[in-house]
């Protein structure tokens, strides 16, 4: 069974940095999985936010271009998201998703870390 645990949220003030992380307790998951970061701000449908192929190509939603970056660790299972210049407005639970079924959604969900920024 896959369980993926993320960690590295918190409370920072505007324009400041997180690195979030995401890895599996159990099971691992294949290294041909596409990788994924979610969020959920209060009262906002859940957004995509970043995702990255086995072929480590990337994708950011136009919200995080240029601030976020998408990152993965096959031999450690992990994926990362690091965040700088954060804004309020990135106020939200993210969660990391990883490998997609047939009709491209994804299995295997993180339980949510909570970032909050300041401003």
């Amino acid at each position: 069974q896959v369980q993926l645990v993320e960690s590295g949220g918190g409370l920072v003030q505007a324009g400041g940095s997180l690195r979030l992380s995401c890895a599996s307790s159990g099971r691992a998951f294949s290294s041909s999985c596409t990788m994924g970061w979610f969020r959920r701000a209060p009262a906002n449908e859940r957004e995509l936010v970043a995702t990255v192929t086995s072929a480590s190509v990337t994708y950011y939603a136009d919200f995080v271009k240029g601030r976020f970056s998408i990152s993965r660790d096959n031999e450690k299972n992990t994926v990362y998201l690091q965040m700088n210049s954060l804004k309020p407005e990135d106020t939200a639970v993210y969660y990391c998703a990883v490998c997609r079924n047939g009709g491209g959604s994804y299995i295997y969900w993180g339980q949510g870390t909570q970032v909050t920024v300041s401003s």
